[in-house]
């Protein structure tokens, strides 16, 4: 993926012309298997989040239904203005929707959103109102390497199934890669539109005052296997013996990290290697702005949000060439891209940035560049020209069909 400028990648967002074309106040419930609180969060929370709180703050009634982390998080309450449903948990929320949305909802919203980045509710069956669907990524064999089988058979199945039931459903992506997954699956090209992350420009922002002095290798995530830390690990193993004052700080939480800390301690990583934990937003902003280099070695991103928040702090990325991250990553530019799964080139790369410093502040430059053309009022804008032409697309449908 090469630059582009945002005239290139996006309408102009601020218009206030398109923003008065919008002038119906909707009542939106989206769907998803997370909220911002769920310590499993990830990009798809934090896009919904950032999105649906700017729909907001523009006069839309949103509820958010999703599943129930434990009996701590209460059964509704609010957040950033969004109406938070709890029903059901992890393992049963999926056939809890339905039901949930027949009894609740049914005749209480104007335009319902699908997030189907876990596994699809298969909404195009029950629900009656106009109907888009959000796509971060989807699983695909990647699935196998990070559960059990038979629930990786399960998921896999599932997306198999989503052209058949989803035909003629308008379809939002976050990165061409994932739009093209989409297709490759068997839905119409014209059905999905690329919406990209954005990032909080107030809040990422670069501090040189702060940024470490001795080598500082990041790497935000979930700790999940198809996240490849294992695989970063490797990688740090080889860096200690170019710079051997090298530390990296892992921070996120997951089903994998267990393994991890015994990987640490095989590997002899002890002293170099210490996991953050879940990070806030302003713990994470510190971290990227103290980094040297952030890492995400990821097997498949839909676009790698971090990527976005690390490059807004100035601090250049080392990625794998991997689905979205190809797209976030500019090679060469912002970071480097190394073939999934070799350690050798992520090392090589990692090592190249630590030690030359030249060369770390100009990808840092070229990086914030490349952040400022992705904010999150213009996604809004493309989400909410999406919401009107769903609404107006099923009014037509209704006269057409008398």
């Amino acid at each position: 993926m090469s630059a582009r400028s945002p005239g290139e990648m996006w309408y102009n967002g601020t218009n206030p012309a398109l923003r008065s074309t919008f002038y119906m106040s909707y009542r939106i419930l989206v769907i998803n298997w997370r909220d911002i609180r769920n310590p499993d969060m990830g990009g798809a929370e934090v896009n919904f989040q950032e999105i649906f709180k700017r729909l907001v703050r523009r006069e839309h009634r949103v509820t958010l239904l999703c599943s129930r982390h434990n009996r701590s998080f209460p059964e509704e309450e609010q957040i950033d203005g969004i109406r938070i449903v709890r029903r059901g948990n992890r393992y049963t929320f999926n056939y809890t929707v339905p039901v949930v949305y027949m009894r609740e909802f049914k005749n209480s919203v104007d335009i319902v959103v699908e997030d189907c980045s876990k596994i699809p509710f298969y909404t195009p069956l029950y629900v009656r109102q106009p109907l888009f669907v959000m796509v971060h990524h989807l699983h695909g064999t990647s699935i196998y390497g990070d559960t059990l089988l038979p629930a990786a058979l399960y998921v896999h199945f599932t997306e198999f199934l989503i052209p058949f039931f989803y035909r003629g459903v308008p379809f939002v992506a976050v990165s061409e890669s994932t739009k093209n997954e989409l297709v490759q699956k068997g839905l119409k090209a014209e059905d999905v539109e690329v919406v990209y992350n954005g990032v909080d420009h107030l809040n990422y922002t670069p501090d040189e005052s702060v940024r470490s002095k001795s080598p500082l290798v990041v790497c935000v995530t979930r700790l999940k296997k198809y996240k490849g830390v294992h695989l970063l690990l490797h990688a740090m193993k080889k860096v200690l013996e170019e710079v051997p004052n090298a530390r990296l700080v892992i921070a996120g939480s997951g089903n994998y990290e267990p393994e991890l800390h015994r990987m640490v301690r095989r590997l002899g990583l002890n002293g170099c290697v210490e996991f953050a934990g879940f990070l806030a937003n302003d713990q994470k902003m510190d971290l990227y702005r103290r980094a040297q280099v952030v890492v995400n070695p990821s097997a498949k991103e839909g676009w790698g949000l971090t990527v976005t928040e690390a490059n807004a702090c100035a601090t250049p990325v080392v990625a794998a060439a991997v689905p979205g991250l190809v797209e976030s990553v500019l090679d060469g530019e912002t970071g480097f891209l190394y073939p999934h799964s070799d350690t050798e080139a992520m090392a090589k790369h990692i090592v190249r940035l630590l030690k030359d410093e030249r060369l770390r502040k100009q990808l840092g430059m070229r990086s914030l560049e490349w952040s400022r053309e992705f904010t999150w009022d213009r996604a809004v804008e493309k989400i909410e020209m999406t919401i009107e032409r769903a609404a107006t697309n099923r009014k037509e449908r209704k006269k057409a069909t008398g």
